[in-house]
């Protein structure tokens, strides 16, 4: 292979020359106007508000051509006030062909450098203005702007838009920024055999030779990235039984695994929920749901036109419980920012964290009012608040609301604290506030800033004057300072009653000092036989470093104490030494299934804090993990034994604890799943946990038995799906046979996902040629592979317990990471940075990681945070293995 480092510096200094020659060829002869802001790739916060005191009353006629070949092209009128001529104006466009540009009436040449075009004062008028620009682009390929992709299966070409968080230049000429609302009026003509999707509903659709021209009419006023328009010859279900018209659209070679009745009776439901929860009817008239190929997100709340990703909600088998609950879940998620988001929607990218706060606590709400899942709730503080309290115990943790300077750093902050904690302190301050007063405040906003753009003051100020207080002590608190606090349960018995006891609360560290206040529920526990039994609940808001709580004072003295009962507070739990021995010893006797949560993780911070000796979490789970009934809980439970073998397998993949550890892992999910035969839900979560841990001889026999037919289990279908997770776990063990596998299972599955699979497959396998081959195409930027294609190798390049597989070529790496940051883009970096800096789970990879850190100053935002995190995680690993050694 050659030489990383140049080659990328040489491909970085080539698109930089490519660039200067576009703006060369197009720049107008003997211009010398001031540049009117920073020639690159991003729209700074300072250079959009400048634009947006000027412009205003903005509307766009798009006229779109689609051929379904590699390129598109459009005509774009563009009418806008302007307050003055005193400078230029600029218009986002990114990699495309100008064919002409016209300013009011007249054609001027275009002055365009690949990333924005310059809109000369002299052309400019005080008031209306109409800008022509007819051009040509290709389609995207890596999920932003207007992605095109062609079916493998079929050779049917599908299309969409994806604009958020500044994209939609990458389709057509725009004031790329959220605070410049306008109105769309959509004509694309496109092959006869397609259906176009826009944010309206089409008038008309006219043959135009062997074409169709579709007709939308204009849309309501909308940001930039709440717009989209999806075409291709999708595969398209309608319901008309509810208030609003609704359609579920995929590509024609997948429909067969969709399942409409369970996308259109969560889709009524929740916009009945949310039509009477806010007040105010749903404004975008029809509701369009779309599963689409290569999607970078779970999905998309484009006005009116939703997209999901196929990989999250398409299957080959039956949904489980938990798929349908996720489905639902996330159906809500973006239904709920139809208003908080589309409707209202912030003024820069800093109140992006609101947007997707809001929508994570009103999509859980949804969830579990209106849906089945009543436990979402639940679900929430297992999955989306524990990621949450990880995030924030990083050295990269951030405050909720951040600076964007531009929209290069929209997605630098974008995480379980975007999402997770922001959605916890709106629970919080719910509960501080009363429920009535929260939605009275919600409401009030919304009638207030539909069809604007607000901030985080707007919001916050709706609130506190529906409650009728000042809330910028608590919005200081939360909003502004990053890190979460620890609370504890301090309390003195004699005589079998308690004589004090206090909430202790403590700082993270001497960086992040903010002591916060919070309202919570302690609740005392007894052990009684075979119960743990709930003995008495007392809210208290604490603050401060200690806060009494004499309520509790004659109480009987606990066996266990929980001071945040009920998760209404964000906060971390210490538990006493009493009740954490209790927790260890009687986890199974805890009825609460919440409770029994909390304690799990109680347990696990342990193990991720050093002080809990990870054999002593994996000797407790195997003790207790069979014994548990709740469904989500048990997801909880096997996700934290996924961990702890990574852990291991990081640790020492070869060691005698490590196969042994295993072996009573793979032997407990097996027993389980033959076991929970008479329940599907149950039995998958089972296979699932096997699936992960499985790496011995036997088990990996089992597995391929399983595969050829030998081995039957009662209950089990080994559907396609399935068939390709136990490829991809006997191939990245080495498995004899197992690359034969991929290629006869290609074979038989042609599908675009049967393809993906055989890629993961293929790049697991711990073989050092097949490693090197994949590397060089990771790392070569003019790849012709899709993005979505890289993102999977990059996920299956090295996983726990191939450190051996990584360390040939991680210090290349990272030598090469600050040339490839500069020169890739941040859609690549992101996927780059979480999957290919190395760790060895050694004193030595620390130090590696420790000197790139040191060194490595000038990474963009997003790639420095993914190194510094990566070390913190080395870090964690290496004492965890000290915890288990020292024992």
């Amino acid at each position: 292979m050659k030489p990383f480092v140049p080659r990328l510096m040489s491909l970085a200094v080539a698109s930089a020359l490519a660039l200067a020659s576009i703006s060369i060829a197009h720049a107008a002869p003997g211009s010398t106007a001031k540049a009117a802001r920073a020639e690159n790739a991003f729209l700074s916060q300072a250079d959009a508000a400048a634009r947006a005191a000027r412009v205003s009353n903005v509307d766009y006629k798009l006229d779109f051509t689609l051929t379904g070949k590699e390129t598109f092209s459009g005509t774009t009128t563009l009418a806008f006030d302007l307050k003055d001529t005193a400078s230029p104006l600029t218009v986002d466009l990114d990699k495309a062909t100008i064919t002409s540009l016209t300013v009011n009436g007249k054609t001027v040449t275009p002055q365009y450098n690949g990333w924005f075009i310059t809109l000369a004062a002299k052309d400019l008028a005080k008031g209306r203005n109409t800008v022509v620009v007819a051009y040509e682009r290709k389609h995207s390929t890596n999920g932003e702007g207007l992605h095109r992709m062609v079916d493998p299966v079929d050779g049917r070409v599908y299309t969409y838009s994806h604009f958020e968080p500044a994209a939609a230049h990458q389709m057509f000429p725009v004031f790329d920024q959220p605070d410049l609302k306008a109105t769309y009026t959509v004509t694309t003509t496109a092959p006869a055999d397609w259906t176009v999707v826009s944010t309206t509903r089409e008038t008309r659709v006219d043959t135009v030779g062997d074409a169709k021209r579709w007709t939308f009419k204009q849309t309501k006023k909308l940001s930039p990235y709440n717009f989209s328009m999806h075409a291709g010859p999708y595969k398209i279900w309608e319901d008309n039984s509810g208030k609003y018209p609704m359609r579920l659209m995929a590509r024609q070679s997948v429909a067969a695994q969709v399942k409409p009745e369970e996308w259109f009776r969560y889709t009524k439901a929740g916009l009945a929920f949310f039509d009477d929860y806010f007040g105010i009817p749903y404004q975008f008239e029809k509701y369009d749901q779309l599963l689409v190929p290569d999607f970078l997100y779970g999905a998309m709340e484009n006005a009116g036109a939703i997209t999901f990703a196929e990989g999250g909600f398409l299957f080959k088998a039956d949904m489980t419980a938990e798929q349908r609950a996720r489905l639902a879940g996330v159906i809500m998620h973006e239904m709920a920012h139809q208003w908080f988001g589309d409707l209202v929607t912030m003024q820069w990218w800093n109140g992006l964290w609101l947007n997707e706060s809001f929508a994570s606590f009103m999509g859980t709400l949804a969830t579990a009012e209106a849906t089945e899942f009543k436990d979402a709730w639940r679900a929430f503080y297992s999955q989306g608040k524990q990621a949450a309290y990880a995030q924030d115990q990083r050295v990269t943790t951030h405050p909720i609301e951040v600076p964007v300077p531009s929209t290069e750093n929209a997605f630098d902050n974008i995480d379980a604290i975007t999402y997770s904690k922001g959605a916890s302190t709106l629970m919080q301050l719910r509960h501080l506030l009363g429920a009535d007063v929260f939605r009275k405040g919600v409401h009030n906003y919304l009638v207030k800033y539909q069809y604007k753009n607000a901030k985080l003051d707007d919001f916050i100020g709706a609130l506190g004057q529906a409650a009728g207080r000042d809330l910028s002590g608590w919005t200081k608190e939360w909003l502004y300072q990053a890190g979460v606090n620890t609370i504890a349960a301090n309390f003195t018995c004699a005589n079998g009653k308690v004589t004090s006891f206090s909430i202790e609360q403590t700082a993270p560290s001497k960086a992040l000092p903010t002591l916060r206040e919070q309202r919570v529920q302690i609740a005392t526990f007894k052990l009684d036989g075979k119960e743990v039994k709930l003995d008495r609940t007392v809210p208290v808001i604490y603050k401060g470093g200690k806060t009494a709580v004499p309520a509790l004072a004659g109480a009987a003295c606990p066996d266990l104490v929980y001071p945040n009962y009920g998760d209404w507070g964000f906060v971390k739990v210490q538990l006493d030494g009493r009740s954490f021995d209790t927790a260890r010893a009687h986890l199974a006797k805890v009825d609460d299934p919440l409770l029994r949560a909390m304690l799990w993780q109680a347990l696990w911070d342990g193990v991720r804090d050093a002080k809990l000796p990870l054999n002593d979490f994996i000797a407790t789970a195997l003790n207790n993990a069979p014994q548990e009934k709740d469904y989500t809980l048990l997801g909880d439970i096997t996700g934290k034994i996924d961990a702890a073998k990574r852990y291991l397998d990081n640790i020492d993949p070869n060691g005698a604890y490590t196969q042994a550890a295993t072996r009573q892992l793979e032997d407990m999910a097996w027993t389980a799943m033959e076991a929970n035969s008479a329940d599907a839900n149950f039995q998958r979560r089972w296979l699932s946990t096997y699936l992960s841990v499985a790496s011995s001889r036997p088990a990996l026999d089992r597995l391929a038995a399983l595969l050829d037919g030998k081995q039957k289990v009662q209950g089990l279908t080994v559907d396609q799906d399935l068939r390709w997770a136990i490829i991809n776990r006997l191939n990245r063990h080495d498995y004899p046979g197992a690359a034969a596998l991929v290629a006869a299972e290609q074979a038989r599955d042609k599908s675009d996902t049967g393809q993906a699979a055989a890629l993961g497959a293929t790049v697991v396998r711990p073989d050092p040629a097949v490693k090197a081959e994949w590397l060089g195409k990771i790392q070569d930027l003019q790849t012709k592979l899709q993005f979505s294609r890289v993102r999977t190798a990059m996920g299956n390049m090295y996983p726990a317990g191939q450190n051996a597989l990584s360390e040939p070529t991680a210090q290349q790496r990272l030598d090469g990471l600050a040339a490839i940051d500069k020169a890739a883009g941040p859609v690549f970096m992101r996927a780059y940075g979480a999957s290919m800096i190395p760790v060895g789970c050694t004193p030595a990879s620390v130090k590696r990681l420790q000197a790139a850190a040191d060194s490595m100053k000038d990474l963009t935002a997003g790639t420095r945070r993914n190194l510094l995190d990566t070390l913190q995680e080395d870090q964690r690993c290496v004492a965890i293995r000290q915890a288990m050694t020292a024992k």
